[in-house]
C-alpha cells in the first residue's frame, strides 16, 4: 500500500484555516470531547427539547432483510452500516458523502448505483443552524443516539464519516486534500487505503495516539458485532472540492466527479471487507 504515516507528514504540515475556500461554518468541528457544549445526544436532544427540524436533525434508514419460508433459499442480511455523526452544518459534506456510500443519491435519495448494487443502512445527525453548528457537534465516544447504536451493534462493519482540518490531519501544505482512515478493523482500513489510493486520493494512517485515531473501543465506529470498525476524516480542502455549490442546500444537487470517486472506492473497500471469512455468518 502507498499510503503515508501520519507521524511522517505531520512535521511538514503548515496551518491551515478551519474553514478554507467557499467551505460554511462548521467545517471542522473540534476533535475532542472537552469542547463539546453537550455531554452526549442525549444531553443535546433534552437541551434542545422542541428544536428538532430547526437546530438539528436526524435521518436513518434500515434495510428490511425477511427469510421468507422457503428454506431453500438464503437472503443477504445487512453487513454494514455508515455513519456521519457530524453532519449538515457542523462537518460540512459528511452527511451527502454518507448517503451516496450508503448508495443513495443525496438530492434524490434515489438508489444511484443501479438495481443490484448494495444498499446500506446509514445514520446521520446534522446541523441545520444558519450559523454556529460545531455547538452541536458531540464527541464520537459519547453517541448515545438508541438508533445509531442499534445501526452499529446490528452491523459487522461501520464507517463513520468525518471531517477535519488539513492540520488535524496532518497533511502537507502543497496538498491538503487528503483523509484520515482510522479505527480498529485493520482490515477494512487496509481496503480503505487501497481502494482510496487507487483512486487517486492521499490516505494517511490514523496515528495510533492522535485526536482522530477513531481506535477507542467506545467509539460508535466500534461498537459493532466484531468491536471494530473504521473512521474517516476527510479534510476541508477535499470535502470542498466535491461540491460546487457549498452550501446546506446546494451541496446534494452539486457533486463534483471528486465526490463520486471517493464514494465509489470506498463502496469498493465495502465489497471486499463483505468478502472477507469474518463476514461469514454460519
Amino acid at each position: 500500500m502507498s499510503y503515508a504515516s501520519r507521524r511522517t507528514v505531520l512535521t511538514a504540515a503548515l496551518a491551515v484555516t478551519a474553514t478554507g475556500v467557499g467551505v460554511p461554518l462548521g467545517a471542522a468541528a473540534p476533535a475532542q470531547a472537552a469542547t463539546d457544549l453537550y455531554a452526549s445526544n442525549t444531553d443535546l436532544y433534552t437541551q434542545l427539547a422542541g428544536r428538532e427540524g430547526l437546530d438539528f436533525a436526524r435521518r436513518y434508514k434500515r434495510h428490511d432483510r425477511t427469510d421468507t419460508d422457503q428454506s431453500a433459499t438464503t437472503y443477504p442480511f445487512t453487513r454494514t452500516a455508515v455513519l456521519a455523526l457530524h453532519g449538515g452544518g457542523i462537518e460540512v459534506g459528511t452527511s451527502e458523502l454518507a448517503l451516496a456510500i450508503a448508495g443513495y443519491h443525496p438530492a434524490t435519495l434515489t438508489p444511484r448505483y443501479g438495481a443490484e448494487a448494495p444498499l446500506h443502512d446509514y445514520w446521520m445527525f446534522e446541523g441545520l443552524k444558519s450559523s454556529g453548528n460545531s455547538a452541536l457537534h458531540v464527541t464520537s465516544t459519547h453517541c448515545d443516539d438508541h438508533v445509531a447504536l442499534s445501526l452499529a451493534a446490528g452491523a459487522l462493519n461501520v464507517i463513520s464519516v468525518h471531517g477535519c482540518t488539513a492540520t488535524q490531519a496532518g497533511a502537507p501544505a502543497a496538498r491538503p486534500e487528503a483523509v484520515v482512515i482510522g479505527g480498529l478493523n485493520a482490515t477494512l482500513r487496509g481496503h480503505l487505503h487501497d481502494t482510496l489510493d487507487a483512486a487517486g486520493f492521499q490516505t494517511i494512517d490514523a496515528s495510533p495516539d492522535g485526536d482522530i485515531a477513531g481506535v477507542d473501543p467506545k467509539n460508535i465506529c466500534n461498537r459493532t458485532l466484531l468491536g471494530q470498525g473504521a473512521q474517516l476524516e476527510l479534510t476541508t480542502e477535499l470535502r470542498a472540492s466535491m461540491f460546487t455549490v457549498n452550501t446546506r442546500q446546494g451541496r446534494p444537487g452539486s457533486t463534483t466527479d471528486v465526490f463520486w470517486n471517493f464514494a465509489g472506492a470506498v463502496r469498493e473497500a465495502i465489497v471486499r471487507m463483505e468478502g472477507e471469512a469474518s463476514q461469514v455468518i454460519l
